[in-house]
C-alpha cells in the first residue's frame, strides 16, 4: 500500500504554494517540503474541505482562520488513508461510496422522463426550485467557469499578481468560515467601470473595476464578497438560472451532463449579467453575509458603510449604481443590516493592516510594485 504522496503544501501566512511530500502514518501526517521542513498533522487536528467529488482536488486545512493546507491530486490517496487508519473514516471522504453516487445518477436519469412530463405540466420556473438542491456540484462548476470567462474573460480581466494575492487573502479569510462547503471560491476582476458584482454557481465571482475603486477599505470589499459568496452557498445563482434555461438543461443538470453546463454557458452569462434575485434570497445573502463576517472577525460595518456610500450618489444623480439597482429596497436592506447589531466578540482587526487599500483597488491600471 502507498504511503507516500506528492502534495502542494501552504503554510497559512503567504499564498505561496511549495512541493511536499504526505507520509500517511497510524496517527499522523508527516509532511516533508522541498526545503526540507516538516510538519506533523495528528489526524484529530484535520479536516477535508474539497475533494468529495470525481475529478476535485483533495483539500486538507488544519488551523483556524488562516489556515495551513495541503493539496493532493490522487484520490487514491484517500483511499489508502482509510485502509491504514480506519479509525478516521468518519473524518475523511470514502471514495468507494462515489459508486453509490453514480448508482443515484443513473437513477436520477431515468427519472428525468417524469421530470420532463413535470416541466411541461407546472413549467420550468415552477420547478427550478426544486432542481437545483440535486444539481452535482462539478456540474455546477462547469457552468460558473464558462459563465465567467464568457463574462469576463482572460484579455479583460486585471491580473497584476501581488494585488490579486491581497484580494485572494480576503477570499481566504472568509472561505474559512464555510470549511463544510463543497465549493471552492474564485474572483476574478474586471477591467469596467461599471459598479457591480456576479456571483455565478458553483464558487465563480465576478467583481467589477468601477465597484473595487468604490471601496475605501479591505472591510468594505470583504462585505460585497460574504454577500456573493452566499449567493453561491445558497445557490441562489443556480437556481435563478435555472429558471431561465430549456428542458434540455433543466434535464441536463440533474444528470450532471458537463455538455449542458458548456452549451448554456454563453446564454447563462446574459441572463446572469440581466438577473434580479427575489427579496427573500437577497435578504437571506445580506443575513448570512453578514454573520460569514462576525465569524472571520472582520468589522461588519464594512458591508453597512459600502452600501450606504453607494447609496449617495455623487453629485446627487437620481440613477442608483448598478449593483445597488440590481438589489431592491436599498433603504430597507441597510436598516435590516443594522438591526442585526455589533458582533458578538471583541473589537475585529483591520482586514490586511500592511497594505495601502489605495493601491489594491488599483490593481487594473498598476504599474508599479505594491506599497506597503
Amino acid at each position: 500500500m502507498q504511503t507516500d504522496w506528492e502534495a502542494y503544501y501552504l503554510d497559512g501566512k503567504t499564498a505561496a504554494r511549495r512541493r511536499a511530500t504526505v507520509r500517511l502514518l497510524r496517527t499522523r501526517l508527516e509532511i516533508t517540503a522541498v526545503d526540507g521542513s516538516a510538519a506533523w498533522w495528528p489526524y484529530g487536528e484535520v479536516r477535508q474541505t474539497q475533494g468529495f467529488y470525481a475529478g476535485q482536488e483533495i483539500r486538507l486545512e488544519r488551523g483556524g482562520q488562516l489556515p495551513e493546507v495541503l493539496l493532493i491530486r490522487d484520490p487514491a490517496f484517500l483511499t489508502s488513508l482509510h485502509r491504514l487508519a480506519p479509525e478516521t473514516a468518519g473524518r475523511f471522504h470514502d471514495p468507494g461510496r462515489r459508486r453509490l453516487r453514480t448508482a443515484l445518477t443513473a437513477l436520477a436519469a431515468l427519472g428525468a422522463v417524469g421530470a420532463a412530463a413535470a416541466v411541461y405540466v407546472w413549467g420550468i420556473p415552477g420547478i427550478a426550485s426544486v432542481v437545483a438542491p440535486h444539481v452535482p456540484v462539478s456540474w455546477e462548476e462547469r457552468l460558473g467557469r464558462t459563465v465567467s470567462e464568457r463574462l469576463a474573460p482572460e484579455e479583460r480581466r486585471c491580473t497584476e499578481s501581488m494585488r490579486l494575492q491581497a484580494i485572494q487573502e480576503i477570499v481566504a479569510v472568509l472561505a474559512s468560515t464555510v470549511t463544510t462547503s463543497p465549493y471552492t471560491f474564485h474572483v476574478v476582476v474586471l477591467d469596467t467601470p461599471s459598479i457591480n458584482a456576479l456571483a455565478a454557481p458553483g464558487g465563480y465571482v465576478v467583481v467589477f473595476r468601477g465597484l473595487l475603486e468604490r471601496t475605501e477599505t479591505a472591510e468594505e470589499l470583504a462585505g460585497v464578497l460574504a454577500h456573493e459568496f452566499q449567493h453561491v452557498l445558497r445557490r441562489h445563482a443556480t437556481r435563478a438560472l435555472l429558471r431561465h434555461a430549456s428542458t434540455g438543461i433543466l434535464l441536463a443538470a440533474l444528470s450532471g451532463d458537463a455538455s449542458g453546463a458548456m452549451t448554456y454557458g454563453l446564454e447563462g452569462a446574459r441572463v446572469l449579467a440581466e438577473l434580479r434575485y427575489s427579496r427573500q434570497d437577497e435578504e437571506e445573502a445580506d443575513r448570512e453575509g453578514y454573520r460569514m463576517l462576525t465569524a472571520a472577525g472582520v468589522d461588519p460595518a464594512g458591508m453597512i458603510r459600502f452600501f450606504e456610500t453607494l447609496q449617495k450618489a455623487p453629485g446627487g444623480a437620481p440613477a442608483l449604481p448598478s449593483y445597488l439597482s440590481t438589489h431592491p429596497s436599498t433603504e430597507g436592506r441597510i436598516e435590516r443590516l443594522h438591526s442585526l447589531g455589533a458582533p458578538p466578540r471583541p473589537a475585529a482587526g483591520r482586514l490586511l493592516p500592511g497594505l495601502d487599500w489605495r493601491d489594491v483597488r488599483a490593481i487594473c491600471g498598476a504599474t508599479a510594485p505594491l506599497r506597503p
